[in-house]
């Protein structure tokens, strides 16, 4: 949700969350939205660099933020890999760091040691594609990219500099982190 309010009506919270997106993340990256929230803060402005994970999970987390009644903000600060380019992308403002890049794949499975007969093979590739369309259906909706570009972008396989970013409306612009002095600031913090 695109809260504009004039600046002086914004109650900012900044977090700093680095870390790979699973359940234990995503819950607590959502329980902290809402207690901001809930504390009265109308900005949460996120310092992000993730090496994604669970599309499930990102796509979790996307709708959740997106429907804040907030202003999210989210400020790459090193790097956004995979999945975690969807939640980047719920920020209604976005902003890189000169130095930090966007990495995109393709969705796949991990596996080991297990038998694979057509119909398995099947029901994986569905999967595998309806949530590669998934992902590019909100690069498309969030970015200046079309739908060739975001297909081709999981092809590619590639880590994108924060330029490339910028040329494309992943970011709106490409800039340092400016913190005003007295900001409250939130730590997520993730067991290893």
């Amino acid at each position: 949700m695109d809260l504009k309010l004039p600046e002086d009506q914004y109650k900012t919270a900044y977090i700093s969350l680095s870390a790979e997106i699973n359940v234990s993340t995503t819950e607590q990256i959502i329980a902290t939205a809402f207690n901001l929230v809930t504390q009265g803060y109308n900005r949460l402005y996120f310092l992000a660099s993730t090496p994604g994970g669970g599309v499930m999970n990102g796509i979790n987390v996307y709708n959740i933020l997106r429907g804040l009644p907030a202003k999210i903000i989210f400020h790459n600060v090193g790097n956004i890999d995979s999945i975690g380019n969807a939640i980047f992308l719920s920020g209604d403002e976005r902003y890189a760091c000169p130095h930090s890049t966007f990495m995109f794949h393709g969705v796949g499975f991990d596996m080991a040691n297990v038998r694979i007969e057509q119909k398995n093979a099947d029901e994986m590739l569905n999967g595998i594609l309806a949530d590669q369309k998934r992902i590019a259906d909100i690069m498309v909706e969030r970015t200046h990219l079309n739908t060739v570009e975001a297909a081709d972008l999981f092809k590619e396989a590639r880590t994108k500099d924060a330029a490339y970013a910028a040329s494309k409306g992943i970011v709106l612009d490409v800039r340092d982190i400016n913190i005003p002095a007295g900001s409250p600031i939130f730590s997520l913090v993730f067991q290893r």
